[in-house]
């Protein structure tokens, strides 16, 4: 069954995606530098690099080597897959190049690893080209395969039945992963292919028979090539023209794009009948990878080279080579992803910061978007979620670009806090304070006015004056709440804190330097008036239980009885 047709030209829309981090040469992570025992199949990943058009990867035995993969691209990923896996019991030098277009390349420094002994046989392998199920496939077809994990080599058979090796019969291809053969296949026919990896510890085993339909009988087109852009080009636009050169008997063409040269991420296996195609938003500072392949009844183009070319710096960011700083178009600036409406203050209008040519706002609602306006102002009348945008543009290659900044945020009603209660706890010779705040808005807490923290709780103090300022965070104003904290005076405490720590843990009289009462009994009592402990002058004073049972922390009341009968009383507080 052949492959559909897409008629006509295909007009590709291509999406934006993330960005890198910092330039200078990056640090492996995984393995990291020094690392033993690594696995031979590994992937190598390292830091992104900020600015740069793409990576070169070399691996070696020694210092700078390359004898394992020679300056292979790899696009703008930070990982690869050695193709071969990795030799065991070996010290693997990793060399890494900067690519850029509009400067010099940057060769970093090697980073090393040393890998483990092979301790296990290897697993399975699988017909990458042609596709194991693939049809009208070109009888002079080179064969490969995926590598096996742990596997030293590879035995190869093929025949015209599953059991079939009469047309090659376990040849050892050592640690290659594709095979020519000799003469072509058969036509029309199904190939049976069967791949088994081996190492010194043994065979894969019970691994999967692959296969594939030849064509009919007939001559497969020759390869085509880019015309524009040509192979290499740089400064691309990112909505180019792609064209190509038709190729005579070819019925159509199968064509892939990626970011790298081992993906097809932006598109696998398009079939055009016409030979061009345009191709919209391409990322700036980026090498793009092209696969075309002419195909017929008679089955695919053999052969056919990847090509490549980059894309204009656009937005950035990139370095300038003249100045080496890194540039962005994009704008420098941020916006809140939360604004409260305060109370009795609707409608309010809210600016965007400078640093931008354009604004935009839009409000969300459902799956969809309503636009405001284009100034840098906005005013709010309601509650819900809104997205704002800024934005510059810049001309390269005759083409304008606009460089977008983004942030969805959210509109509540809101309002300044005030304070609830504020409880002062004695620990030792210091204090804590814990404020609790009343309100709807979304409050940070600090003693200065400058440093905030989430919540209204404060251990360490000092006693003295202190000013607790409550600042609500969508912007509905700052609170200020004066108290002191101090010593109780001598006399009878208003509060303390049986928690076992030597430190106010009992309640009782304290004797003043000045005029102090000469107590016979106190008595205290619960809110419901139940008497809980009696105790006199000489006892140590209540501990906070009752029968044995801690005590909630609440309000109690005591009344204590002078030696010439008057009576006393007051209100004090249990803190645990």
């Amino acid at each position: 069954m052949k492959p559909g047709l897409f008629f006509g030209v295909l007009l590709l829309w291509i999406g934006l995606s993330g960005s890198v981090q910092a330039q200078g040469c990056p640090n492996l992570i995984s393995p990291v530098d020094g690392q033993t025992n690594v696995p031979v199949e590994a992937s190598i990943s390292w830091d992104p690099v900020v600015g740069v058009t793409g990576y070169i990867i070399s691996l070696g035995t020694s210092p700078g080597g390359n004898d394992l993969v020679n300056e292979q691209q790899v696009g703008n990923d930070t990982f690869f897959a050695p193709p071969n896996g990795m030799p065991e019991m070996e010290t693997i030098y990793v060399t890494l190049t900067l690519f850029f277009f509009n400067q010099e390349n940057i060769v970093c420094l090697s980073q090393s690893f040393t890998t483990e002994i092979i301790s296990q046989p290897p697993g399975c392998s699988a017909l990458a080209f042609p596709g194991d199920g693939a049809t009208g496939v070109n009888v002079a077809t080179n064969l490969s395969w995926t590598y096996a994990p742990k596997a030293t080599g590879y035995r190869l058979s093929l025949g015209t039945s599953p059991a079939g090796n009469e047309l090659l019969n376990q040849a050892d291809m050592g640690t290659t992963l594709s095979y020519n053969p000799p003469v072509n296949l058969p036509f029309d026919t199904t190939i049976y292919v069967q791949i088994e990896p081996y190492n010194a510890l043994g065979e894969a085993q019970g691994c999967a028979m692959n296969s594939f339909n030849t064509a009919s009988q007939g001559s497969p087109p020759d390869c085509t090539y880019l015309i524009t852009p040509p192979n290499g080009a740089i400064n691309v636009g990112l909505s180019p023209f792609l064209e190509w050169e038709a190729v005579a008997d070819a019925l159509g063409y199968i064509m892939s794009i990626g970011s790298t040269p081992f993906s097809s991420d932006i598109l696998d296996q398009g079939v055009f009948t016409e030979t061009a195609t345009f191709v919209l938003n391409f990322e700036s500072n980026n090498t793009y990878y092209v696969t075309i392949t002419p195909f017929n009844d008679a089955g695919q183009a053999l052969g056919c080279a990847q090509e490549s070319f980059s894309t204009i710096l656009g937005c950035g960011p990139f370095y300038d080579p003249e100045t080496g700083a890194l540039t962005s178009y994009y704008p420098d600036l941020e916006f809140p992803a939360q604004i409260g409406l305060c109370n009795n203050q609707v409608p309010k209008t809210i600016s965007a910061p400078d640093g931008a040519q354009g604004y935009r706002w839009y409000k969300i609602q459902g799956s969809g978007e309503v636009f405001l306006g284009a100034s840098q102002e906005l005013t709010l009348y309601e509650t819900g979620t809104y997205r704002f945008e800024a934005y510059n543009t810049v001309s390269d290659q005759d083409q304008t670009i606009e460089c977008l900044y983004s942030q969805q945020f959210e509109v509540s009603f809101s309002g300044a806090g005030q304070v609830q209660e504020a409880l002062i706890t004695r620990v030792g010779l210091s204090f804590n304070l814990e404020v609790v705040a009343d309100g709807f808005g979304d409050y940070v807490f600090s003693l200065d006015g400058e440093n905030y923290q989430p919540t209204g709780f404060f251990t360490g103090l000092s006693d003295g004056w202190y000013t607790v300022f409550i600042n609500d965070l969508n912007g509905c104003g700052i609170t200020e709440y004066p108290l002191r904290i101090t010593f109780p005076d001598k006399g009878f405490p208003p509060y303390f804190s049986p928690n076992d720590d030597g430190i106010n843990d009992f309640w009782r009289y304290e004797k003043p330097l000045i005029n102090p009462l000469l107590l016979v009994r106190t008595v205290i009592f619960d809110r419901y008036g139940k008497t809980l402990a009696l105790f006199g002058p000489e006892n140590q004073g209540w501990d906070g239980t009752y029968r044995g049972a801690a005590m909630p922390a609440e309000g109690y009341w005591y009344r204590a009885t002078t030696a010439d009968g008057e009576a006393v009383t007051g209100y004090f507080s249990l803190v645990r």
